[in-house]
């Protein structure tokens, strides 16, 4: 299978270092190795492949050098621009790792004009239907099942799936969390991320979740920039012209695996919120256009579920639906603060199409997704 990123990836291993970063298991290594047949692969999670490392010690007749988990070495990119500036390319040079790229940006000199970044994510319904001959149905209840990550996706099974994700979460939490930080409150938090569960799709309150556990809110918030980094959650702000007010407001808090989710509407939701992010982040690492992912509420309760913002523009409002084809009466409130941006409601169960007199659309959620173009 040929992943989404692959075409872009090649061209850019010929002038700059490549860093690809994603969810533990959403299959960055496997894309590394299918670029070359050509290739020397290292994992600083091995002790033997550490000690190479640190002899910088690999084949330079090789095509290709994958440096894997690179991040949790101290250090690192100051390392990785020694390479690049004394050595240059070839060999081409490609970095991945299961946690955010930009998580030490304190530490060492800059990679700036060094690098191109991509972000890789598990299978949408637009990729699993260009990747597999299943029609449109097949496709989503396997992603609403078993998830998006390649493994239990392919799989199919959903007790497979359950097996997976208990082992999957648990090294994250006490492994990758514990190499970039020294934490010894681990139980806490694995009590956070169930809670979370919980909350998904909702306005987080941080003094909430800091009373529940009886942590302080900067614990609390500092924890929650850890799960981000470690791409277990993302976070989607109101939006307001102001970005520093809006970042000060309740966010709300998705999952990179939607079967977290505990009722049917939230799993929903947290499904789109991950097409629309790897939709904007794509749009990001291979065109350079600026994006944003937010959600749009009113203080008297009027709200819409997504806001997308490209090159500082608002550019669609969309609110998501299981069944319900009656337009929203909260767009007429909202569309008067935008100009030309496209309003949608999509909706799961939907018995026919159809767009209003005011040029809101009401599309069918499945196929909408899966020849998604924003």
């Amino acid at each position: 299978m040929e992943r989404y990123l692959k075409k872009h990836i090649l061209p850019d291993l010929d002038n700059k270092i490549v860093l690809l970063s994603g969810p533990r298991q959403v299959g960055k290594t496997t894309l590394a190795k299918q670029l070359y047949d050509n290739v020397d692969y290292l994992n600083y999670d091995s002790a033997e492949d550490r000690l190479l490392l640190q002899k910088k010690q690999w084949d330079r007749e090789k095509e290709l050098i994958i440096f894997d988990e690179l991040h949790k070495q101290k250090e690192w990119k100051r390392w990785l621009k020694g390479i690049y500036d004394t050595e240059g390319i070839p060999p081409k040079l490609l970095v991945t790792g299961s946690a955010r790229m930009d998580t030490h940006q304190k530490v060492g000199d800059s990679l700036a004009g060094r690098y191109f970044q991509y972000r890789l994510h598990p299978f949408d319904l637009k990729e699993a239907m260009q990747l597999k001959q299943w029609d449109l149905n097949t496709c989503f209840d396997r992603l609403w099942q078993c998830s998006g990550f390649p493994e239990p996706f392919l799989k199919g099974e959903h007790a497979y799936y359950k097996r997976w994700r208990l082992s999957h979460l648990d090294i994250i939490l006490k492994q990758d969390l514990l190499d970039l930080n020294t934490l010894s409150d681990i139980k806490s938090i694995e009590t956070l991320v169930h809670m979370l569960k919980s909350r998904i799709g909702s306005r987080l309150s941080y003094a909430s979740l800091a009373r529940d556990l009886g942590k302080d809110i900067n614990t609390i918030k500092r924890w929650l920039v850890l799960l981000e980094n470690l791409y277990i959650i993302f976070r989607i702000t109101p939006y307001h012209k102001n970005i520093a007010r809006a970042l000060m407001k309740e966010p709300k808090f998705y999952f990179y695996d939607w079967t977290y989710a505990e009722n049917d509407g939230a799993r929903l939701e947290n499904l789109v919120a991950c097409a629309f992010l790897k939709e904007l982040h794509y749009l990001t690492d291979t065109q350079g256009i600026e994006t944003n992912l937010h959600f749009v509420r009113t203080k008297e309760g009027k709200e819409i579920d997504f806001l997308i913002c490209q090159d500082n523009k608002p550019t669609h409002l969309i609110e998501v639906k299981t069944s319900d084809d009656n337009p929203s009466p909260h767009f007429k409130h909202f569309t008067q603060y935008f100009e030309d941006i496209v309003t949608l409601q999509l909706v799961k169960n939907l018995r026919r199409e159809k767009t209003c007199q005011d040029g809101l659309a009401i599309r069918d959620l499945l196929k909408w997704l899966s020849l998604m173009k924003l």
